[in-house]
């Protein structure tokens, strides 16, 4: 994880009642977190960005908001830690280059190995057809 400085005014966010097991304090404490952040004020570059909008996939809206929900732990402090902590995972694998494509061609020797198992495949289905009483 990369020490990336998030500014705050891209950030907002809000504490909501958290789904799942839990009993009563579920119900009752606020303690999951809906992180969104604005991705235009970030200052990404449009690579990153395309790649970005890649890896969020639904979690990204029309508007360039990236919503991030962290209901993992027990409190507030705790899931707002794991919600920064996600988006700061998300914008590193966006910023990562995908590496080139080196071009390779089939040797002479992988091409012959090729056409003779082809040749020795239409032999053996040859050999299937009607036997003629000559």
């Amino acid at each position: 994880m990369s020490e990336r400085i998030l500014p705050d005014d891209a950030l907002e966010e809000r504490f909501v009642t958290a789904s799942g097991p839990g009993g009563q304090n579920v119900n009752k404490v606020a303690s999951a977190v809906q992180l969104r952040v604005d991705v235009f004020r970030l200052g990404l570059s449009p690579e990153s960005y395309r790649r970005l909008r890649t890896i969020a996939g639904s979690r990204m809206t029309a508007s360039g908001t990236l919503v991030i929900q962290a209901q993992r732990f027990r409190t507030q402090e705790a899931n707002r830690e794991d919600a920064r902590a996600r988006l700061i995972a998300i914008l590193d694998k966006a910023d990562e280059r995908e590496a080139r494509r080196i071009k390779t061609k089939p040797s002479k020797a992988a091409k012959a190995r090729r056409v003779d198992t082809k040749k020795a495949r239409s032999t053996v289905k040859a050999a299937r057809g009607r036997v003629t009483m000559d």
